[in-house]
C-alpha cells in the first residue's frame, strides 16, 4: 500500500519577494514533503533546480485557492493529483443493493 504524502510544502523554479519581504513561490510550483530531498512527483530538488518554501503550504500555492499564488504560472499535475482526496475517502458510505 502506498502511503499518501499529507502536509506537503512547496517547492518552486522561481522566487519573488511580496511587499512584506517575505520570499513566495513563482514559475513551476511542485508540492515537496519536508525532510525529502524530492518532489512528491519524484523530481530531485538540487537537479531540478528547485528552490524550497517550507513556510508556504501546498494549497496556498494552487491559483484558484491559494493567498501566496501571485507569480505561479505552471502547477505540476502529478503533484496536484497526489495530493488530491481519494474520492473512496471523501464517502465512506457502502455499496448497498436495493
Amino acid at each position: 500500500m502506498v502511503r499518501r504524502p499529507t502536509g506537503a510544502q512547496v517547492a518552486a523554479s522561481s522566487t519573488w519577494v511580496d511587499p512584506d519581504g517575505v520570499r513566495r513561490p513563482a514559475g513551476d510550483v511542485h508540492a515537496w514533503v519536508g525532510g525529502t530531498n524530492q518532489t512528491v512527483c519524484g523530481l530531485a530538488l538540487s537537479r531540478s533546480s528547485l528552490g524550497r518554501f517550507p513556510h508556504v503550504a501546498w494549497v496556498d500555492a494552487l491559483p484558484e485557492v491559494g493567498r501566496h499564488a501571485d507569480a505561479v504560472q505552471h502547477v505540476c499535475e502529478r503533484c496536484r493529483a497526489a495530493l488530491r482526496p481519494r474520492r473512496d475517502a471523501v464517502d465512506r458510505r457502502a455499496f448497498r443493493r436495493p
